[in-house]
């Protein structure tokens, strides 16, 4: 495994916010593609779904939106291809259709190594929040399952809880309101750019897990404390990150 300067990255990410502390003891984590490696299915229902409309797009360029709630997604496309906001029974019957698309494909797995890291934060007393801009009932259902005791339903940020979707930080905002905790004492956990710049804004020690196509480079750009290329990399670095070695 590649040395990686946690200690200095720590120091970084406390004078870029002017905390004399770093102290964490909640961990706020997204979901699609960090705990579930849903993406490749996400993008490919999004895809459909908007091409069968006659907006053009790249299967690709869903990744960059990840973050987003649907509705955000959908007014955007729509904009762009048609120069006018979507209607709000768009939203819904485009984000079913979408929904839908999404369940005729093979249930997803989880990230590789991504139990292993809930476990450890369970094992240590880190409290978890969920902070996803999805609200598929099909991927939320399944947490208690594959990730045991890890995500309580009291502590989840879904697309149902927040007027600004990411990349405005409101949504790791209200995360830390229901830990009960400042920005120094969280950790962020993110895959996607626009999921990265709303943990930085709220102030939260960002960290970036490469787990798509988005190349390291805009994960920095959007803000990330940390970048890693794998689950099992932060699993294995989450003791040092803790301690704040």
């Amino acid at each position: 495994m590649e040395d990686i300067d946690i200690h200095g990255a720590i120091e970084r990410y406390k004078n870029r916010h002017g905390y004399t502390t770093f102290n964490p003891r909640a961990a706020l984590i997204d979901m699609d593609g960090t705990l579930l490696d849903s993406m490749k299915w996400h993008t490919k229902a999004w895809h459909r779904m908007m091409t069968e409309l006659g907006v053009e797009c790249t299967r690709d360029e869903f990744y960059l939106y990840e973050g987003m709630t649907g509705a955000a997604t959908i007014d955007s496309l729509i904009r762009r291809a048609f120069h006018r906001p979507a209607t709000e029974q768009e939203k819904i019957e485009l984000y079913a259709r979408k929904t839908g698309y999404f369940n005729e494909y093979p249930r997803v797995e989880i990230v590789p190594d991504a139990d292993r890291m809930v476990k450890y934060l369970i094992d240590h007393g880190i409290t978890r929040v969920l902070v996803t801009g999805s609200g598929q009932p099909s991927n939320l259902a399944r947490l208690d399952g594959d990730f045991p005791g890890g995500f309580p339903h009291d502590l989840r940020i879904t697309s149902h809880s927040v007027r600004f979707g990411k990349p405005h930080p409101e949504p790791y905002i209200k995360a830390m309101e229901l830990a009960k905790a400042n920005p120094w004492e969280c950790i962020t956990i993110e895959n996607a750019p626009l999921g990265v710049e709303s943990g930085a804004k709220a102030g939260a020690f960002t960290i970036a897990v490469t787990t798509g196509p988005i190349p390291d480079s805009d994960m920095w750009k959007a803000g990330a404390d940390l970048v890693l290329p794998s689950m099992g990399e932060l699993a294995d670095l989450l003791p040092c990150i803790l301690k704040g070695c």
